[in-house]
């Protein structure tokens, strides 16, 4: 399997979709600065976008274990229930021009992950916790009244929380699917593993913490300049990245008080305060067992994909149904959202038996 073709021989890639500092040169501009040649503009989009994007959810929040998490939902209440989960400092709106097609069907409903988009930050997260919310949320979307438990759909970060829950808790969910999801690198204690977490230390110096402010970029232009994906990928579709990345941010005061600008949405600090043991007792000890049906997407460039087919261990069934996107790369709904839609109605209508 080859890595995508706009990635460098060398370049960090990182694992699933941690922030990776990347010095000037190391990234092709494509990849390091997807959105600046636009200088703010927004990228022409097909009707096909334009019309599903148009179809805007419900927008709310709910209440889970203290804080405050966003909730969009599409679709009627009644229908089988579909929770769709992002990844990593992304936010509910990654599936907002995906949802419109399944919710003639299904009841949908896509939730941020505590930390990310408008959900409320926390002091410390964990895998546990994500389930709790995603429960919760599955509840407040009505996800239950069509007949049966909802199907979790989960994309990489937010792939392996569906994981979790799968596994920890098979009788919240009727089945997952997973897209394209890795499961945070090698063990720690092994070559790669030790390589990695040095590479991590040196990462460290460049993430904002409670003595270094985070970023805070005068105009919205200038912000969406300075947008990537994690892990670093071209945009197979420049305007989705767009209708992303603007989605990402909030409004911020100046460093310098001279007025508000402009901010990312997610806590810059979420891999640091992410405690990861629970999800680390299910996968040390090899595959563990998983009463849900699990199925897994994923694209055929993607790097989560190209370390597996070198050997790494991977906690998922032998026997998962696997379907591959061509000509994609880790993030399937930007470089193939069509393609995506057709692979999850298609999935959804036959599975499980």
């Amino acid at each position: 399997m080859a890595l995508d073709p706009a990635i460098k021989e060398g370049a960090p890639v990182g694992y699933e979709d941690q922030p990776i500092h990347s010095p000037p040169g190391a990234l092709p501009p494509e990849v390091q600065a997807p959105l600046a040649p636009f200088s703010g503009r927004e990228p022409d989009a097909p009707q096909w976008f334009t019309d599903a994007i148009a179809q805007g959810p419900e927008r709310r929040f709910v209440t889970s274990m203290g804080s405050q998490i966003e909730l969009l939902t599409w679709g009627e209440v009644g229908k089988p229930g579909l929770l769709l989960v992002h990844g990593n400092s992304a936010h509910a709106d990654w599936w907002s021009f995906i949802a419109p097609f399944l919710a003639a069907d299904y009841r949908v409903a896509s939730m941020s992950l505590a930390g990310m988009g408008a959900s409320d930050w926390r002091e410390t997260y964990a895998f546990q916790d994500f389930a709790e919310d995603a429960e919760v949320c599955a509840q407040a979307a009505g996800l239950y009244e069509g007949g049966r438990k909802p199907v979790y759909i989960g994309h990489s970060f937010g792939g392996s929380q569906v994981f979790y829950a799968a596994v920890q808790h098979p009788e919240r969910m009727h089945a997952a699917i997973l897209v394209d999801v890795g499961f945070g690198g090698p063990p720690a204690d092994s070559p790669e593993g030790k390589r990695l977490l040095e590479e991590q230390r040196q990462r460290v110096a460049n993430i904002p913490t409670a003595d270094r402010a985070q970023r805070v970029y005068p105009t919205i232009a200038a912000a969406l300049a300075r947008f990537r994906f994690m892990p670093p990928q071209a945009a197979g579709n420049l305007f989705v990245a767009d209708f992303i990345a603007r989605r990402s941010l909030k409004r911020a005061p100046m460093e310098d008080g001279s007025g508000e600008g402009w901010s990312w949405r997610f806590d810059p600090n979420m891999w640091n305060k992410l405690d990861r043991s629970a999800m680390m007792a299910l996968t040390t000890q090899g595959r563990p067992a998983v009463a849900t049906p699990l199925a897994h997407i994923y694209g055929e460039r993607s790097v989560v994909m190209a370390r597996r087919d070198r050997g790494e261990v991977t906690p998922l069934p032998e026997d998962i149904i696997e379907i591959a996107i061509p000509d994609s790369a880790h993030h399937i709904m930007v470089d193939q959202p069509l393609a995506l839609v057709a692979a999850l109605r298609s999935m959804l209508a036959v599975w499980p038996a």
